[in-house]
């Protein structure tokens, strides 16, 4: 059994909760936070999704709590620590936990510049952990078969692929600040960024539109990601809608063969067009990929192997194409990754 420790009791650290406490590997131990009022479970954060953020820290009656992260680092009845505080706080803690020895899962982005990324790439090549980044689009039903369909060339050659996620702005201190969140570009739009890498490989160029109207970086972000081998790939995102948006995220993406679309809004949210062929509902297993993705780093420990889906090098990455996008953005002119 994994004894765990989950430092940050926002959305995202609710969330992974919810994910240990499903899984017969772990055993959360220890949870800790800054503020008392989320460590006691007066205060919860809400999630963007249904069925995300559904823990009650309230009841949680055997783990031990602290305000203080350090507790956790190098404790020995600690064998991971979930980090799951603000972006620009990640370089630190995340090194301070593989130098002490420990596992690590840090949430997405991996840090808040490509710059500090290379510091946890750093520290995770010789550490005794495993180090494992949330990029949970990898491990997300639905997400996972289109990658499968393209990897495996099933309905031909990708003519076009379209990603979107679109959400009004979750408000606070944190997500209001774009010097430490980076802004929609950074904190949600990293999802299909990432996405896009895992399915095509690093892009030659990017070119990007966008705009800033909350925070200090895009808010609202369109980048063409630019491929030898696939004429047109395409993601938007924003946290700019209007106030009573309901999250949607999605994709359309074009074959040779076939058109393959996903909503999360729908009830059958993934959609297959073949020519000749009626238009069919692809099953979609009923689990959300943070499940998916911290069973994943489970059963990496317990097996004793670095984990291969999703490492620090793809995070550090992924920040590299994101950096390029803003860049773009902000010159108005295509930026070579």
């Amino acid at each position: 059994m994994i004894r765990v420790g989950v430092v940050g009791l926002g959305m995202m650290g609710l969330t992974h909760l919810d994910a240990y406490r499903r899984s017969d590997k772990a055993k959360v131990v220890a949870i800790c936070d800054a503020d008392e009022t989320r460590l006691s479970g007066k205060v919860s954060a809400a999630g963007n999704i249904e069925g995300q953020a559904m823990s009650s820290v309230a009841e949680m009656t055997d783990v031990s709590r602290h305000t203080d992260i350090f507790e956790l680092i190098g404790n020995s009845e600690i064998d991971l620590v979930d980090v799951c505080l603000p972006t620009d706080l990640h370089v630190k803690f995340s090194c301070e936990v593989l130098n002490a020895g420990q596992h690590l899962m840090i949430e997405k982005p991996l840090a808040r510049t490509a710059a500090d990324a290379q510091q946890i790439l750093a520290a995770s090549q010789s550490a005794k952990g495993n180090a494992f980044v949330g990029h949970c689009m990898r491990f997300w039903p639905g997400w996972t078969w289109l990658r499968e369909a393209i990897q495996e060339g099933r309905y031909g050659k990708v003519l076009g692929a379209k990603f979107h996620r679109l959400v009004n702005h979750p408000g606070g201190p944190f997500y209001s600040d774009g010097a430490r969140s980076g802004g929609a570009a950074l904190d949600l739009h990293i999802h299909d960024t990432d996405f896009v890498q895992f399915c095509f490989g690093m892009p030659k160029a990017v070119t990007s539109f966008g705009y800033c109207n909350i925070t200090s970086e895009p808010d609202h972000i369109i980048s063409h990601y630019q491929y030898d081998d696939v004429p047109l790939v395409i993601a938007e995102g924003s946290w700019a809608m209007t106030d009573g948006y309901v999250f949607n995220m999605g994709f359309t993406v074009n074959f040779e063969n076939a058109t393959a679309v996903y909503d999360s809004a729908s009830s059958a949210p993934l959609k297959l067009f073949e020519n000749g062929v009626d238009a069919k509902d692809v099953s979609v297993a009923d689990v959300m990929g943070y499940d998916l993705e911290i069973e994943y780093m489970l059963s990496c420990i317990e097996e004793g192997k670095r984990p291969s889906t999703v490492t620090v090098q793809d995070a550090l990455n992924t920040l590299r194409i994101v950096e390029a996008e803003v860049a773009s953005l902000c010159a108005g002119k295509t930026v070579d990754v």
